[in-house]
């Protein structure tokens, strides 16, 4: 998932950027309001981080101005006013929640993970593709009995290919939203993560998982573990009619 977190107190903001990308998120970051919407205008995000107090154009205004946009991304907003009627303003300029500093990181995550449930974008803590099965909330993976140790950004590729199971994830999407790079889709590094994943996730298994499309991308595909029903042979099925 990629993340906009906007923060002015430079400490702070590589802080919590810091947590974010070890939780396997990607994070693109803005130290004023006025970068922050010019981002948030131009880059399809999972969900924006707004301290209010912002320089510039303040986390209010740049809320609003995302929502009249007509963009439906999920905001959580972060002040150090606490206090009913800031937290009322909030709301009504088009937040999903509110977070008073200071506050707990773990509880930052929390309300991530809430308001993406609320927007529809996080569909279950445990996503299965076959017999895999990720932990979302765990960061860990496992397939059939055996658990697959991933690295955090190798968790962040296979939980991505997770949520789009069955369709192509392409070499730009991957970029964008686990490398933060939209910029360059040609990167080897995805090749080399691509082929630690196939290794670690379809090792010794007798039907592979993890796809490679030449040319356009990479995919998660349980199909072939579905077995067909069976048919009786038209020799038998006539012998039965008679």
């Amino acid at each position: 998932m990629r993340i906009l977190f906007a923060e002015d107190d430079p400490q702070l903001r590589a802080s919590v950027s810091r947590g974010l990308r070890e939780a396997s998120y990607a994070v693109d970051e803005a130290e004023d309001g006025s970068r922050a919407l010019e981002q948030a205008l131009a880059t399809e995000y999972d969900a924006v981080i707004l301290d209010i107090l912002l320089p510039g154009t303040n986390g209010l205004d740049a809320c609003r101005a995302i929502r009249e946009a007509g963009i439906q991304v999920p905001i959580l907003m972060l002040t150090a006013l606490d206090g009913v009627e800031q937290r009322i303003t909030g709301l009504d300029a088009g937040a999903d929640d509110y977070l008073t500093k200071p506050f707990d990181f773990g509880e930052l995550l929390a309300r991530l993970r809430a308001i993406s449930r609320r927007r529809g974008d996080v569909e279950s803590p445990r996503l299965a593709v076959g017999d895999l099965v990720i932990d979302v909330s765990r960061r860990s993976a496992r397939r059939g009995k055996r658990d697959i140790e991933l690295t955090a950004k190798e968790f962040a590729f296979l939980l991505h290919l997770a949520r789009n199971a069955g369709r192509v994830v392409t070499r730009a999407e991957l970029m964008s939203h686990v490398w933060e790079d939209s910029s360059s889709s040609y990167s080897n590094i995805i090749d080399v993560y691509a082929s630690r994943l196939r290794r670690k996730v379809d090792e010794g298994e007798k039907v592979a998982l993890f796809n490679t499309l030449r040319g356009s991308g990479y995919m998660l595909d349980a199909s072939r573990m579905r077995r067909p029903a069976t048919r009786p042979a038209a020799g038998k099925a006539a012998r039965a009619r008679d």
